[in-house]
């Protein structure tokens, strides 16, 4: 699949992702890609996040392929069922642990438990050895169930602009390996 055959959802996570964020740089290059904006990024509400994604998703004209990090993962995820619109793929960096008692901050354990039923079109996850808003291990579980194939990004912390990821390259490359795997 192409860039040009495909609506590219850019869904970021707690307090969206600033203009040196890999999601913000990739928004910027790609020509059909749009970020689900959200109307309260610091104090998000389950039921609204996921309600902008369906509603992002639905009015797409391509088939989708969603590109999300944090807790836009969960948000992307908990969305899936409530979706008409065709999803080719999904790009998944960096999901939290929203069932751990010991996230902070508390609210966003709104967002779990994770659905864990196998994803009905081909996904990746993303996961860093020393995130500390989720463990290794815990993506790989998820990754897991939900049938994703599951990339080791070593220790990169969060995978966000603060960990030294706004440019991502490595992530640019496993993306377009990704895309071109996928059928519009």
């Amino acid at each position: 699949m192409k860039v040009s055959e495909a609506d590219i959802l850019i869904v970021p996570g707690y307090t969206n992702s600033g203009p040196a964020h890999w999601q913000s740089r990739w928004e910027r290059k790609l020509s059909t890609a749009r970020r689900v904006e959200q109307a309260e990024w610091s104090k998000p509400v389950r039921e609204d996040w996921v309600a902008r994604m369906v509603e992002a998703v639905n009015s797409a004209e391509r088939p989708v392929v969603i590109v999300a990090h944090s807790l836009g993962v969960a948000t992307a995820i908990h969305a899936l069922p409530h979706c008409a619109k065709k999803i080719a793929g999904a790009f998944l960096v960096a999901p939290p642990d929203v069932a751990n008692p010991k996230i902070r901050p508390k609210h966003l354990m709104t967002f779990g438990p994770y659905p864990r039923d196998p994803l009905p079109f081909p996904s990746l996850v993303v996961a860093s050895r020393d995130d500390p808003f989720g463990s290794y291990e815990h993506a790989g579980d998820i990754a897991n169930a939900w049938g994703s194939f599951l990339v080791d990004a070593g220790e990169a912390g969060h995978i966000n602009a603060e960990s030294g990821h706004g440019p991502w390259p490595e992530g640019t490359m496993v993306f377009a390996q990704f895309l071109s795997r996928l059928r519009p």
